[in-house]
């Protein structure tokens, strides 16, 4: 059974349709990226499956189970997490800090407990220090940990905020532009760390804009156009489909694009 399934989702604004009937289903264990130009509807679709906007029409399914509609506190509680294009980051807060407020779901104590510093309030900080740890881990990021995040670069940033979305448990994780902003040396490190991920069994689903690093890392690619899916398939399908190379890669894109996959 596919983890996610999206069925004919769709959302309009002002009687423009910003994602028209679009599906798909990304499986664990695999990378499905989402790309198109500028203006595609990708990040809309993402606020559509994580809750953030509430669709006009289709269904979102998380293991079988119908979630559409539900907000995003819920579907985290389901397995799904999310970073965003831009960093939503505590620049001062060390990077431990920020990992460790990924953590509230899994905790139970009261704030009542955590304002008089009980035991049990006590015993769910250090749990949720050494799952934060352990996340950083997992990110490259474990020596960084006491650092304040205005300290990191930008691509440890990025690598940060995927490691306080690991750090709820996720079975689904859906990534924005991981590598946007990143150099050459640093989206390799997070295109190395996404096939980690996958290979522990996680559903990720990206949008990305880098051609070699999702020809490089894709099981299975979505192409969108203007709201609407307009291709689907391998990376190379994707790479060499007439209709993508008019729509978005062009001539110079679709040659990087068999570059990376060759």
């Amino acid at each position: 059974m596919n983890r996610l399934e999206i069925e004919n989702l769709g959302i309009s604004f002002g009687g423009i349709k910003a994602v028209d009937s679009v599906s798909f289903s990304a499986a664990a264990g695999e990378v499905t990226s989402i790309i198109g130009p500028n203006g595609a509807g990708k990040t809309t679709l993402f606020n559509l499956i994580s809750g953030v906007y509430a669709a006009d029409t289709g269904h979102v399914r998380i293991e079988g189970a119908d979630v559409t509609g539900e907000p995003p506190h819920r579907l985290a509680r389901r397995g799904m997490a999310r970073t965003f294009q831009n960093l939503q980051i505590f620049p001062q807060m060390t990077a431990l800090d920020n990992v460790m407020t990924g953590c509230h779901l899994r905790e139970t104590s009261n704030l009542l407990a955590d304002l008089l510093g009980l035991p049990s309030s006590l015993r769910e900080t250090a749990k949720s220090r050494g799952l934060a740890l352990s996340a950083l881990e997992r990110v490259g990021l474990a020596n960084l940990a006491a650092r304040p995040a205005s300290e990191l670069s930008y691509g440890q940033l990025k690598r940060l905020e995927i490691a306080r979305a690991l750090v709820t448990g996720c079975s689904i994780l859906l990534l924005d532009e991981p590598a946007a902003g990143c150099n050459a040396v640093e989206t390799r490190e997070v295109d190395d760390l996404i096939h980690a991920i996958a290979d522990e069994g996680v559903c990720v689903v990206l949008i990305e804009h880098d051609m070699r690093m999702v020809m490089r890392i894709s099981s299975h690619i979505v192409v969108l156009d203007q709201g609407s899916k307009i291709a689907e398939g391998k990376p190379e399908e994707i790479r060499d489909n007439e209709r993508v190379i008019a729509a978005y890669l062009g001539a110079h894109g679709a040659a990087e694009a068999r570059a990376a996959h060759a």
